[in-house]
């Protein structure tokens, strides 16, 4: 017989230990209790409280002892419709409580949160992370730079039939020649110098800035950064310059 469901329930295996044993004798003492699970007597009074509270176990006195009694097993679906009666008063008053928490964490915006990565794997998290952070119909801003480039469409060669199937717009600042556009994208051009290599890539959007680079052996590193005053004003340098190269 699979008795896990009541796991699910939230109870544990010593207390189904002693619900089943009582079901399964009628009515025991503490002490036949204790001798019949192999839990200690003192746990199995802090079990049978438990069940008490629950409403699946009773008590009655016998000559001065307590002999304590399984109730009938319908009290378990008694159970789960009071737990699902529960947790929709929960969710309603979580519902209430998100706004303020929400409210403490735009206090702390100011301080801006980074988290780093190592390798192709680290491109791939940031890049997942635009599909699912950059609404459709919405833009965001790169600068784009040789080598690095080419480590993004190879750590992710699907992502930009992904982006664009999502409508998300990329437009881009090159820092060397070379690139393409995809979709509605744009593309502009920006010679910082001869051949654009050892400069960070720059991906700026939905409140964050990623810089990825080389480290000095050659390993692509990947830091990004969320603070929305660090993204509007990158953003802002990145539009003004976009209109400058127009």
């Amino acid at each position: 017989m699979e008795f896990s469901i009541l796991k699910k329930l939230g109870f544990s295996d010593k207390e189904i230990s002693v619900y089943l044993k009582l079901l399964e004798f009628g009515s025991l003492s503490v002490r036949a209790l204790a001798e019949l699970t192999g839990i200690n007597r003192g746990t199995a009074y802090d079990v049978l409280k438990h069940l008490e509270d629950e409403g699946l176990v009773r008590y009655q006195d016998r000559n001065g002892r307590q002999y304590f009694i399984a109730d009938d097993p319908d009290r378990l679906a008694e159970l789960l419709d009071r737990r699902e009666h529960e947790l929709k008063d929960t969710r309603s008053e979580l519902d209430k409580l998100i706004p303020e928490l929400k409210a403490i964490t735009g206090k702390a915006d100011l301080r801006p949160v980074s988290k780093y990565y190592e390798g192709k794997e680290g491109i791939r998290l940031v890049l997942d992370d635009i599909l699912v952070s950059v609404k459709a119909g919405d833009e965001y801003y790169v600068y784009s730079t040789v080598g690095v480039r080419e480590d993004i469409y190879e750590a992710y060669p699907a992502f930009n039939n992904r982006r664009v199937k999502n409508k998300i717009k990329a437009n881009t600042i090159s820092l060397a020649q070379g690139g393409s556009t995809y979709g509605n994208d744009e593309r502009r051009w920006l010679k910082v110098n001869a051949d654009g290599k050892n400069l960070t890539y720059i991906i700026i959007y939905a409140g964050k800035c990623v810089f990825i680079a080389r480290d000095a052996l050659g390993q692509v590193v990947v830091v990004q950064v969320e603070n929305e005053m660090i993204y509007e004003t990158q953003k802002a340098i990145f539009i003004n310059l976009w209109q400058v190269l127009k």
